[in-house]
């Protein structure tokens, strides 16, 4: 599914019925394909970009495997401002972001039995500043970059997964949580705190959303990785929008995000820069959607 022509997608979202809530989907570059989305016109965004130096996703100049921590960042940055050009002026933006470790000083990472993904041909150099396996706190990295560069951050939600990846460390412990950060555009914002509020423990009202959340992980045995939990989104769009509103994915991977946005009545933009992801997502999205409607 490639497209580089702008105009198209320009002119399909800004006529776009708010009937139609099938999901469009373009293959290429974050940096490059969101600017043919016009101003303005997306309500929400929801996303977890690749993660510094974790996976290799095997496509060239990849977001993840910059050599240098701050480059990476920057990449971000970059991409979340034109997000944050998108967005209406009371949009939000949820980020799913984990922290990562530096390197015990391998160049690569061999294959692991219980997560085939996790196979590196390459490793980055320990930044600046760091030793080896140090924590890197990668998320607050980048959540604070936003914060300078406009974004108005909001909440610090930490995703506790029960399900967590196990790990063979012997000197620290085992990582069972990632965030996900709530930034607004405005002051302002449109916030549907009603429709994500919990039961109270004796079971006789309702309260706000606390800022742990406990959801498992979803395995994605096409793609052999775990993916974007719907649980995790689920919350993002609810509060984040209104039905018929426009959901918006820079990284949209396995298609997490169009599911769950057609499951809840909403229309969805992805990008996608690995074919093969669009295809897993094509499949998993068959369910709720016959194809993605933007073939380019």
């Amino acid at each position: 599914m490639n497209n580089t022509n702008k105009a198209p997608l320009r002119d399909h979202v800004t006529a776009w019925p708010t009937n139609d809530n099938r999901v469009v989907v373009l293959n290429g570059d974050a940096r490059e394909l969101i600017r043919s989305i016009p101003d303005n016109s997306v309500q929400c965004a929801v996303t977890s970009p690749p993660y510094w130096g974790v996976r290799d996703y095997g496509v060239a100049d990849q977001i993840g495997a910059e050599p240098d921590l701050m480059e990476y960042v920057n990449d971000l940055v970059n991409v979340f401002r034109e997000v944050r050009r998108v967005l209406t002026p009371d949009g939000t933006f949820w980020l799913n972001i984990g922290n990562t470790y530096s390197s015990g000083g391998r160049k690569w990472r061999g294959a692991d039995d219980k997560n085939k993904g996790r196979a590196m041909s390459y490793r980055p150099p320990t930044p600046e500043g760091l030793k080896k396996k140090d924590l890197i706190g990668v998320a607050w990295l980048l959540a604070l970059a936003c914060q300078r560069d406009g974004w108005y951050l909001r909440n610090d939600i930490i995703w506790y997964k029960p399900n967590c990846q196990p790990e063979s460390v012997k000197d620290r412990l085992t990582v069972a949580h990632e965030y996900l950060f709530l930034f607004s555009k405005s002051e302002r914002y449109y916030f549907d705190q009603d429709a994500i509020k919990q039961q109270t423990s004796n079971g006789n009202g309702l309260k706000n959303r606390r800022t742990v959340w406990s959801i498992n992980t979803e395995p994605c045995p096409e793609a052999h990785f775990a993916v974007f939990p719907r649980e995790l989104i689920r919350p993002c769009i609810m509060a984040g929008s209104r039905p018929n509103d426009v959901i918006f994915d820079p990284f949209y991977g396995a298609g997490t995000t169009g599911i769950v946005a057609k499951e809840l009545d909403r229309r969805c933009i992805g990008i996608e820069l690995n074919p093969e992801f669009i295809d897993i997502a094509r499949k998993r999205t068959a369910e709720t959607q016959g194809s993605l409607i933007f073939e380019g």
